[in-house]
């Protein structure tokens, strides 16, 4: 599901989780305990095969029902916080497709080097909202861009991408291990404490925003997920997909 690999001081987090890493309850959970439990100096976020991310399991969440979004929903939000509130330096290196969830926590690492495939931020187009958490990342890594990618649903090229600030740095496949390695190598060269101590404040008002919101959002972003009609069209969208 999730293996590390260690690079000296630094360690690559590979997601190897079926064919495209689709997020579901398990992978949440497991980037979550990996993330908060590694004490490498810094953190590359990668895949093993060739897609980062399909973003959420629709499959689960449509034969799951109500009781499964309800567990899932916040497992996912914990997964994109425990990279965003990472104390260390955390890389993306997105070397194929990152979309809707995979997109979110690609926005949620401190650097982001693409070398291929395409992202962008469906989750509307499937008839679902984003949890607060994930808006408020999104909107930390692409600034005045992130009502467009998120309304529009816009699944974009590495070029675009790197315009609209959902990545820092395009470059080929060759080079993208060793440039995530090299900036995750830059990074990890500030004092951690320093470092830990300047990115909370960084993201504090994300972290603000998130928890002022939560009491009135996340609930209602459940209940959206949970609504037969929200379930019904995903099974819809679903077997269109299967269809092609």
């Amino acid at each position: 599901m999730i293996f590390v690999e260690p690079h000296g001081d630094l360690a690559v987090v590979r997601l190897d989780h079926g064919k495209v890493n689709a997020l579901d309850l398990e992978l949440c959970d497991a980037i979550s305990r990996t993330v908060s439990s590694l004490e490498a100096d810094a953190i590359v976020l990668a895949a093993a095969g060739s897609v980062f991310s399909a973003g959420v399991d629709l499959r689960r969440v449509a034969d799951g029902g109500a009781d499964y979004v309800a567990a899932f929903l916040p497992a996912l939000s914990k997964a994109f916080l425990a990279v965003f509130d990472c104390p260390r330096p955390v890389v993306a290196a997105v070397g194929g497709p990152a979309i809707a969830g995979g997109a979110v926590l690609v926005a949620a690492a401190d650097h982001r080097v693409m070398s291929g495939g395409r992202i962008g931020l469906t989750e509307l187009l499937v008839g679902v909202p984003f949890p607060v958490a994930a808006l408020e990342i999104v909107r930390h890594a692409t600034g005045r861009h992130a009502a467009r990618l998120v309304n529009t649903g816009v699944v974009v090229e590495p070029a675009e991408a790197l315009r609209v600030g959902l990545v820092d740095e395009v470059v080929t496949a060759d080079e993208l291990l060793p440039t995530a390695l090299e900036r995750a190598t830059e990074l990890a060269k500030v004092p951690q404490a320093a470092f830990a101590l300047t990115k909370e404040q960084l993201h504090r008002p994300v972290r603000t925003r998130v928890e002022a919101s939560r009491a009135v959002d996340d609930p209602r972003v459940t209940a959206l997920w949970q609504s037969p009609d929200a379930l019904a069209g995903i099974k819809s969208y679903l077997d269109a997909l299967a269809s092609r």
